[in-house]
């Protein structure tokens, strides 16, 4: 401790030993929190702020070693409400730590003792050095609450993970449009994300909302007044099963329990009539809140084919009248607004190019989730997603999901759409369709 003696005790009539002595008693504060204190103040302070960089050092090796080797822990802390907790109370005491220790060593330098040049340097230093330290720790720690409030307000089932059938997740998608011009929320884009459980290969398929006789599998609720299908004409597409289940809420009374509700369950017996696939989960996505998450991840990219009209209606010869506005063909960046009118613009295009083009969407906004862009616009992403996206994806299912969501990544999405002319909507042969579709989600399985 001999060596310590002039910097717990300096000669402080010295003004450039006491410059030295503050130069490295802030650098000391930043290199190894808590060493300023050990040798020039409170060493009981000091020894709890070394303990406690010891303890950060260590957990960000650790960290670092399993975002390179081994993702899978980490996963599980980013998708578990109380293990983000831990992490956001562990963060926040190292922010506020590291305040105490750079407030306490700025003390200690006695800066009026230093030379008069030296001042407003050493000063300036120890702001920007506590903002750069200081800040990601604070940050994370927001983030990670941030990420809590997403998951307890979007995944509200506590529900057992369901495993995959056949070696496959499928998750139905709907697309609900409820603007302005609307009443209520209806399904407009109905398709299947049959996922692979173990290679995260993605296949979609595609379901017109014009579709006739949507059949039920037998144990279904609406099996036994359908056994037939949906077949009572024009006012039994498969798009209005949603408004049928709502309005017969006795069809499904454990709907609400489990995470959805009866629209969403009409809606799934068919998709599974249709499709011949088990679909574990849903997640219903409001087209107008794609807004929002667009305009929160920067916008899309989409290769625009043909020129879309912006609202407006059409005259008797079927052409575009009164439209605010075009899309244009050609590398587009949409914003929200645009991105929106291109996924739901009717007029001038069929509704089967519709389905096609809202796929573009979700193929371009999932393109958008890139770990830089959503880290740094995180607050807006998840406050978007919650106000987009209703699912009953529980939380004990999200680790999988997320980590065959970084596998997807790497690999084509295929898809199948069951629209004409390939498969008549008004006619439909069921049979060729889950033929098709079995063929479309067979995992293969290596040798």
């Amino acid at each position: 401790m001999s060596t310590s003696l002039p910097v717990r005790h300096p000669d402080a009539t010295s003004e450039p030993f006491m410059t030295k002595r503050a130069w490295v008693l802030v650098l000391l504060n930043v290199v190894v929190p808590g060493s300023a204190q050990v040798l020039a103040g409170s060493r009981r302070l000091g020894r709890w702020g070394l303990a406690s960089t010891l303890v950060f050092w260590a957990v960000a090796v650790v960290v670092i070693v399993l975002a390179f080797a081994f993702r899978s822990p980490l996963i599980e802390i980013a998708t578990n409400v109380v293990a983000l907790t831990i992490v956001q109370v562990f963060l926040a005491y190292y922010a506020v730590l590291w305040v105490v220790l750079t407030v306490d060593t700025l003390r200690l330098a006695r800066i009026v003792r230093t030379a008069p040049s030296a001042r407003g340097f050493l000063a300036g230093a120890m702001v920007l050095l506590m903002v750069v330290t200081v800040g990601p720790a604070a940050y994370g720690a927001y983030l990670a609450g941030v990420q809590h409030g997403l998951l307890n307000s979007l995944f509200t089932s506590r529900a057992d993970a369901a495993p995959p059938v056949d070696g496959r997740y499928n998750i139905m998608l709907l697309g609900g449009d409820a603007g302005a011009d609307r009443t209520g929320l209806r399904p407009d884009s109905i398709s299947v994300a049959s996922i692979d459980a173990e290679t995260g290969a993605t296949t979609i398929v595609g379901i017109p909302r014009n579709l006739y006789d949507a059949p039920f599998v037998a144990g279904s609720p609406l099996y036994g007044e359908y056994p037939d299908g949906y077949d009572c004409g024009d006012d039994c597409l498969v798009s209005f099963l949603y408004t049928y289940g709502e309005e017969h809420p006795d069809l499904y009374p454990d709907a609400e329990s489990r995470g959805s509700n009866p629209g969403v369950e009409a809606m799934r017996d068919a998709v599974e009539g249709i499709t011949g696939l088990t679909v574990q989960y849903y997640a219903l996505i409001d087209m107008q809140g794609f807004v929002d998450l667009i305009d929160a991840l920067g916008g899309i990219q989409v290769d625009v084919q043909q020129r879309i009209p912006i609202n407006g209606g059409v005259d008797g010869n079927g052409q575009p009248i009164n439209v605010d506005g075009w899309i244009e063909p050609g590398e587009q960046k949409l914003d929200g607004y645009h991105a929106l009118w291109y996924a739901r613009a009717r007029h001038g295009t069929s509704d089967y190019d519709r389905m096609a083009r809202q796929r573009e969407v979700q193929q371009a906004l999932l393109s958008q989730f890139q770990p830089a862009t959503v880290l740094s616009k995180f607050q807006a992403v998840a406050s978007a997603g919650v106000q987009t996206v209703d699912t009953d994806i529980p939380q004990g299912a999200l680790a999988a999901f997320v980590d065959l969501a970084v596998k997807a990544k790497s690999q084509q999405i295929t898809s199948l759409e069951l629209v004409p002319p390939t498969y008549d909507n008004v006619y439909p042969d069921y049979d060729a369709m889950r033929t098709a579709v079995a063929q479309a989600t067979t995992s293969v399985t290596a040798p």
